[in-house]
C-alpha cells in the first residue's frame, strides 16, 4: 500500500497540532482543490479525496495516533537524517546566517501560530409542547460548559415556529483562541403533539367522538381548535373515520396564513344502556332495514 503523508496533503509541516488546527487545514484545502471550483482539473477531483481521507484519519484521536507512529518512522525521521546531511554540508558562512536568521525565522513561526482560531459551533435540541410552540414561550436552557460548570440560556421560542428549525445564539459555543471568535450555539427545535391536537405540516389534526344517533340525524356542534371554539356541521350519515377540513384553522405558516384543521370522526357506543334506550334500539332494530354487511343497503 502507498503510504500518503496526509499531514503534507493537509498543508501541514509537523503532527503537533490541534484538533482546530487540522479542521482549520482541511477547510482551506477543501475549498482550495473543491471540484466545483475545479472542475476540468482532474488532479484537483483526486486531490480532493485525498484532503477528505487525511481529515478523517487526522480528526480522530484513535486513527491519528495510529498514523503516527508510521508517520515518524516514515516522514519525521527521514527529514531528521536529511537535515542531518544538509548541516555537514554547510559551509561556516552559511552557517551563521542559518544562526542568526534561523531564530528570526523560529519567532516568525511562533507568531503564525498565535493566529487567531474561531471556536466551535455547538449543537443541541429542545422539546416545546404544541400550543408553546403555536403562540411561543420562553424556555431555560442548562449545558455544562467547557470550564464542567453548568450554564444557563434563556431562550426566545418565536410564535409558530416550525418542527426541526433551529434557533441560533451568537457566541454561546466553544470559546476561540489568540482571539478568534467564539462559536455558536445552535438549538434544534422538536414540537410536541398535545393531547387535543397533532402536527403534520401546517395542518392540525383533532379527533371528535360522536353519538351514533348524532352520525345518522346530523348535528351542529362547537368544539375547540387551538386558538378559540369553533361552529362546525356533522352531515347525516357521517361514517367513523370520516373527515371534516376547516381552511385557516391549523398551524402557522410563517408567512402570516395557516393549515387547515382536520377533524376526524369516531363514532362511540355506550357501553351501559339503559331500559328506555335498550326498547328504542331494539325498535330501531325492528323497523330499519339497514344492514351493513349488505351492500345495497349501505
Amino acid at each position: 500500500m502507498v503510504f500518503k503523508d496526509y499531514y503534507m496533503i493537509l498543508g501541514l509541516n509537523t503532527n503537533r497540532v490541534s484538533t482546530e488546527e487540522i479542521k482549520e487545514a482541511f477547510r482551506k484545502q477543501a475549498k482550495k482543490y473543491h471540484p466545483d471550483i475545479n472542475k476540468e482539473n482532474k488532479f484537483a477531483e483526486e486531490r480532493f479525496k485525498d484532503i477528505n481521507e487525511a481529515y478523517r484519519i487526522l480528526s480522530a484521536g484513535n486513527t491519528k495516533r495510529k498514523y503516527d507512529r508510521i508517520w515518524v518512522s516514515k516522514v519525521y525521521k527521514k527529514k531528521q537524517a536529511d537535515n542531518k546531511t544538509k548541516r555537514q554540508h554547510i559551509s561556516p558562512i552559511n552557517e551563521m546566517f542559518d544562526i542568526f536568521f534561523g531564530e528570526k525565522q523560529e519567532k516568525l513561526e511562533k507568531k503564525e501560530t498565535k493566529k487567531p482560531i474561531n471556536g466551535e459551533d455547538i449543537d443541541t435540541e429542545i422539546t416545546v409542547k404544541l400550543e408553546e410552540a403555536y403562540f411561543g414561550t420562553e424556555k431555560k436552557l442548562v449545558l455544562r460548559a467547557v470550564n464542567g460548570k453548568m450554564k444557563s440560556f434563556a431562550i426566545s421560542i418565536p410564535a409558530g415556529i416550525r418542527e426541526g428549525e433551529k434557533i441560533r445564539l451568537l457566541g454561546q459555543g466553544k470559546p476561540g483562541k489568540n482571539g478568534g471568535k467564539n462559536g455558536n450555539l445552535y438549538i434544534r427545535i422538536h414540537i410536541e403533539n398535545s393531547q387535543n391536537f397533532q402536527l403534520e405540516g401546517i395542518d392540525l389534526l383533532t379527533n371528535l367522538y360522536i353519538t351514533p344517533w348524532e352520525a345518522a340525524l346530523g348535528k351542529r356542534l362547537t368544539i375547540p381548535s387551538i386558538e378559540e371554539k369553533i361552529s362546525i356541521y356533522i352531515p347525516e350519515g357521517t361514517q367513523s373515520d370520516d373527515k371534516i377540513t376547516i381552511p385557516g384553522k391549523g398551524y402557522k405558516d410563517g408567512q402570516g396564513g395557516r393549515g387547515n384543521l382536520i377533524i376526524k370522526i369516531n363514532i362511540a357506543m355506550p357501553k351501559n344502556l339503559q331500559d328506555e334506550e335498550k326498547e328504542l334500539f331494539k325498535q330501531l332494530a325492528t323497523i330499519s332495514k339497514f344492514s351493513p354487511r349488505d351492500t345495497a343497503t349501505r
